[in-house]
């Protein structure tokens, strides 16, 4: 079993699923590579993607209504992933901010494409204040960290998490995507997978069982198990997750 924190599988609202009846492809899809849950994600992007979380619980509601209908054993939880701009504390402070299953703990923030911005630490460490985990998607598609890895280490430390597509783990988005993929892995990084899914075709379908075989393999049955469930599942239910380091010993953190 597994469970996808990052999806962009509501219909409509950003550049994932177009209409519902993909939507419904990408569930069964789901469904047969073994998933039991997966967190709606949707961009917020200021000027872009302007996801309230009234919107999004009204669009899952409507969704989640759909696949009750139609017999499809999986859940659909709210979340959403939220671009990293200098006032997410103060918009947190309003309660603006979609949670990961709206817990109030972990919230999946994604870095622009090119590079990291100055204010990254300042606006995660005043997030963290709040009693916000933050769980960065996706970084080993980050230009800057793609070139450098090593910038991930200061955040580790800081306590944010970090969430590896599985598209990048089997080379979906290239060989030097999933080079600094797999190095993150096996520095003990990682702390979470997802699939970052957009559609029911192509290279951006909600799978996970593959990227789980190559962890399996190259990281033991364990740890793949910790990255695609049993964080997850702690991460769903606002629960201190468990870290894996280079020596495949495992801590709780936060």
């Amino acid at each position: 079993m597994f469970i996808d924190i990052h999806s962009h599988i509501l219909p409509g609202i950003d550049d994932g699923s177009r209409d519902i009846e993909q939507t419904l492809e990408m569930i069964k899809i789901a469904a047969v590579d073994g998933i039991t849950a997966i967190a709606a994600t949707p961009h917020v992007i200021s000027g872009i993607y302007d996801n309230k979380k009234e919107e999004i619980r009204s669009a899952l509601q409507e969704l989640n209504k759909r696949i009750e209908n139609e017999n499809i054993p999986l859940l659909i939880l709210p979340g959403a992933e939220v671009r990293l701009e200098p006032d997410l504390p103060q918009r947190h402070l309003r309660g603006e901010l979609m949670t990961l299953n709206d817990t109030g703990r972990y919230l999946l923030l994604e870095l622009p494409s090119a590079y990291v911005p100055d204010y990254t630490t300042r606006v995660m460490y005043e997030l963290q204040l709040q009693g916000i985990t933050p769980v960065l998607a996706h970084p080993e598609r980050n230009a800057s960290i793609n070139k450098d890895p090593g910038l991930l280490l200061e955040l580790s430390a800081r306590g944010i998490l970090m969430q590896l597509n599985t598209g990048s783990i089997t080379g979906l988005f290239g060989s030097e995507v999933k080079k600094t993929a797999l190095k993150l892995l096996k520095q003990g990084s990682v702390h979470v997978i997802g699939s970052d899914a957009h559609s029911a075709q192509g290279r951006r379908i909600p799978i996970i069982s593959p990227a789980y075989e190559q962890i399996k393999k190259m990281c033991g049955a364990e740890t793949a198990e910790i990255l695609s469930y049993v964080n997850p599942s702690r991460i769903i239910s606002g629960d201190s997750i468990i870290t894996v380091n280079p020596q495949k010993r495992f801590t709780l953190w936060g």
